[in-house]
């Protein structure tokens, strides 16, 4: 258990630093936009178009890929119970009202990683932008003070996991 306190430790540690950044106003309202662009309904446009366009397969693999990724998602977050910042830290609040009451894994990382792993197989020139934008939601996440850097980190291998099971099972 020492090594798990440790990393907690260097957690909170990273966690304050980021609550420390000049510009705290103009990070968290970039943090909110940012943020909202991985809440789901966006997901679910983009199945749509893929459908649209003729690319059913791709329609497939994210419907079975967000299956496996939320399932485990969800084990994952009643299994460890790790509390959220403000709920552990004193006298911090969160900028934003959390979906739920955990926080590890991120499942705002993860989904962004999980959509960023298929778009830039589907569409690689633009590989860069969607890690990118990956990486800042996680980020966004920190900065809304609802994630430590751990959940973020953790649901960005938890979404880019489950893209490459998904893709592997139908071969691409």
């Amino acid at each position: 258990m020492p090594f798990l306190k440790s990393i907690h430790a260097l957690d909170v540690q990273t966690f304050y630093w980021c609550m420390a950044r000049k510009h705290r106003v103009l990070i968290t309202n970039m943090s909110r936009a940012i943020s909202k662009t991985a809440d789901g309904p966006l997901y679910a446009v983009l199945a749509m178009v893929f459908w649209y366009v003729g690319e059913t397969a791709w329609v497939i693999i994210m419907g079975a890929g967000f299956t496996v990724e939320r399932l485990s998602y969800l084990v994952l977050k009643k299994g460890f119970k790790r509390n959220r910042p403000a709920d552990i830290l004193d006298n911090f609040s969160s900028f934003i009202i959390p979906s739920d009451k955990f926080s590890f894994p991120s499942g705002h990382t993860s989904g962004a990683f999980f959509m960023a792993f298929l778009l830039s197989e589907w569409l690689p020139d633009f590989q860069i932008g969607w890690y990118v934008w990956a990486y800042h939601v996680g980020l966004s996440r920190i900065f809304l003070g609802v994630h430590f850097p751990t959940d973020t980190l953790m649901g960005a291998l938890l979404g880019s996991s489950c893209a490459m099971m998904a893709l592997t099972m139908v071969g691409i």
